[in-house]
């Protein structure tokens, strides 16, 4: 088995689908960091339930608890508003439901990118209905001028155009999920 570095992976897939660098690893490192300590600051009295949304989301969940660097207790759901397209068809369904109990705890989701804002509004709608103290949102991605209802995003990494984008667990079909940056998508999905 050889090894090879991101950017070698990347290089391969580079002519195929994948255009501009949006994001870089560097940038999204640092950034995550930066997300951890306010998260850390902000809850250090009680720490939140972290609720990742799959499975986009899963990358910067891994790094984002760590970052943290508090006794955080996660779950999981996972939601689809997008099935095999590149823009979101606004009707969301839950495909993987929460396992512990809301009521009287703080929650944050942890979300990969925010575009319509339909899904995130029906999960706010949904857990909010499960009684949590508190329930505050940290995207990595908001997409500038796409929001057809109104956010209001207590953590947000990065502001981004509104391309289709993939790569830090952001895929088309399953796929570029392993990247280490974010980069436009050019290809079909």
């Amino acid at each position: 088995m050889g090894t090879h570095t991101s950017k070698d992976f990347t290089a391969k897939w580079a002519g195929h689908d994948l255009g501009e660098v949006v994001v870089s690893a560097k940038e999204i490192h640092q950034r995550v960091l930066e997300l951890g300590a306010e998260i850390r600051d902000d809850y250090a009295d009680n720490p939140p339930l972290l609720v990742c949304v799959l499975k986009g989301a899963i990358n910067f969940m891994a790094d984002l608890m760590r970052a943290i660097e508090l006794p955080v207790e996660v779950d999981f759901m996972a939601v689809s508003s997008y099935g095999a397209a590149t823009k979101t068809s606004g009707v969301v369904r839950i495909v993987k439901d929460l396992d512990v109990d809301l009521a009287g705890r703080d929650v944050l989701i942890v979300e990969d990118v925010v575009d319509s804002g339909l899904t995130l509004n029906y999960l706010r709608q949904y857990l909010g209905a499960r009684s949590p103290r508190s329930l505050e949102v940290c995207a990595l991605l908001l997409k500038a001028g796409e929001q057809r209802v109104e956010q209001s995003l207590k953590y947000v990494g990065f502001t981004i155009p509104s391309d289709f984008v993939v790569g830090y667990g952001l895929d088309v079909n399953e796929r570029y999920r392993n990247l280490d940056a974010i980069y436009s998508f050019t290809g079909k999905a």
